[in-house]
């Protein structure tokens, strides 16, 4: 029996396994560093023509229609936006058949923080039938407050009109609400007796 060319075909064999083993982790590092430098800002999902419902117990919360919706979720702070404008109903409790209405030509959502924000023309709506108009808001979820600093027009529903020019914050249920620098129309009946 021949012992030499079995114990070549073993150190060929050894060698050839060593030479897979370094180009497979070579082949690892690279692909670990060509990753690295990948971009992940880019859209998990997107929803075209979007018609979104939100319930709470059965009950409709929220119903949103959108031509855009992305979500980026490959990111640390994910975050949704509908880049071509949004209109949202909401709904409350208290008057479950006369909804609250937003609208913006942008909006964007960071789902970490709970935090909104829409801009260009924004109108809101409340279901008192109280209109807001401004160029931004944003709405601390956690907080329950929104605010702005752009100038807000309200108009109410008995058209009376009040311009914050300063901007405003609000609860987010519009319950209550401070106007900075502000003038307006508006009737004398409807202040407290502690603000005259």
């Amino acid at each position: 029996m021949n012992l030499f060319p079995q114990i070549i075909l073993k150190n060929i064999a050894s060698l050839l396994g060593c030479a897979i083993f370094f180009v497979l982790i070579s082949c690892d590092e690279d692909l670990a560093e060509i990753n690295k430098n990948r971009n992940s800002n880019f859209p998990s999902t997107v929803i075209n023509n979007a018609n979104i419902i939100q319930r709470d117990s059965g009950m409709i919360k929220l119903r949103a229609t959108a031509p855009l919706i992305e979500k980026y979720e490959f990111i640390d702070s994910p975050y949704i936006v509908a880049r071509k404008g949004i209109n949202i109903l909401f709904y409350d409790k208290k008057k479950p058949n006369l909804p609250g209405k937003i609208s913006a030509k942008y909006a964007k959502f960071n789902d970490k923080k709970k935090f909104y924000e829409a801009k260009g023309n924004v109108k809101i709506i409340s279901n008192e039938n109280q209109m807001f108009a401004m160029q931004s808001v944003y709405w601390d979820q956690m907080k329950k407050v929104m605010y702005t600093k752009d100038t807000v027009y309200v108009t109410d529903k008995d058209g009376s009109t009040l311009v914050g020019a300063n901007g405003m914050t609000a609860k987010d249920d519009f319950s209550e609400y401070t106007f900075y620098n502000n003038s307006g129309d508006i009737n004398a009946q409807k202040i407290p007796e502690k603000g005259r």
